[in-house]
């Protein structure tokens, strides 16, 4: 079986071609950071009308490194959510149309739990139950994974997403976009003491995430040293800022090994490829006997193969194949 998956649930455009033994055929991915770089952020609108323009000659691109034609293909997955519900539509509406105009099946994949399942892409032995530490510019997200395919939500983020704290002080000492690999490449010359900000902390003593506090405090810290990019401790302020926002999310996992025991640990999504968050995740595995597994930084970031290969796990557990043109996006979980 060759499957061709589409995911356009943001800013990159991207389609994938796997076949049933999840060997990865091809993964284009097309950014539009130049696009949104002006903006310091992602602008739905923008992002949407791109997708449009692009989607046809990234799919295009997909089967023609594959070495296919689309007659090739024996069924499409596409990221139903959540996500930028223009972007969705448009990924969504053009694998609708591929499978109606060639009859063949549809498989619709939840983008988060794709990005845990990437890590199966490159690990296909991980232990269950598992824990799976989610981080991007939209989602921070604690799961546990009793089986596949089962997933219990354990912590989220009660506002700002840990990439989307980092993007925003980037944008506000004007770094560039996208910030947070920005903030990763320069952390890494800074001294993460410098500077001191206590972890948040919830009252009601969930495993849940809020970084809002925490760029707040790292505003207050610019403003009241007058931090520039000229400035001494400039480096050091992305360096304790990184090492915070690192030092809130590795918490809570040390919080929810206690509690449920997982037998591994996984590190997913776009903010899993910062350099220092993959070192200590695996050092925080490594000191409580737990295997770790984080996917290549490729597979981090949005892309088309593990839409792809989630669809193929689903289809390989028996689960009927149909065409259902009534499928819809959803913007949120």
């Amino acid at each position: 079986m060759l499957i061709l998956g589409i995911e356009t649930s943001c800013d990159e455009t991207s389609a994938a071609v796997l076949d049933d033994k999840l060997e990865i055929l091809s993964n284009v991915v097309l950014s539009q950071d130049e696009i949104h770089a002006s903006y310091g952020g992602v602008v739905p609108e923008l992002a949407s009308r791109q997708h449009i323009v692009s989607i046809g000659y990234v799919v295009d691109e997909g089967l023609r490194r594959a070495k296919l034609t689309v007659q090739d293909l024996d069924a499409y997955a596409v990221t139903q959510g959540p996500g930028l519900i223009g972007s969705l539509l448009i990924g969504l509406s053009f694998a609708k149309g591929l499978a109606f105009y060639f009859d063949k099946p549809l498989v619709p994949v939840d983008h988060l739990e794709a990005h845990i399942h990437s890590a199966f892409l490159e690990n296909r032995k991980i232990p269950f139950p598992c824990l799976a530490l989610l981080v991007s510019g939209g989602h921070t997200s604690l799961f546990f994974l009793k089986e596949k395919f089962h997933y219990q939500l354990i912590g989220k983020t009660r506002d700002d997403a840990a990439g989307e704290a980092l993007d925003k002080i980037a944008k506000y000492l004007d770094l560039g976009y996208p910030g947070g690999p920005l903030i990763d490449k320069m952390a890494e010359k800074g001294d993460p003491r410098t500077f001191s900000f206590s972890l948040p902390h919830m009252t009601d003593q969930s495993m849940d995430f809020s970084f809002s506090g925490l760029k707040t405090a790292a505003l207050r810290t610019i403003k009241q040293n007058r931090i520039t990019k000229s400035h001494p401790s400039f480096l050091d302020l992305l360096a304790s800022f990184e090492n915070a926002v690192i030092g809130a999310l590795l918490y809570n996992v040390r919080r929810t090994i206690k509690i449920f025991k997982p037998s591994a640990l996984i590190l997913c999504g776009g903010v899993a490829r910062n350099k220092k968050l993959r070192r200590d995740f695996a050092r925080l595995a490594q000191k409580t006997g737990l295997p770790s597994f984080i996917p290549s930084p490729e597979l981090c970031t949005d892309n088309a193969a593990m839409v792809a290969a989630l669809a193929v796990e689903k289809i390989n557990t028996g689960e009927e194949l149909t065409l259902s043109l009534d499928l819809n996006a959803y913007p949120r979980t």
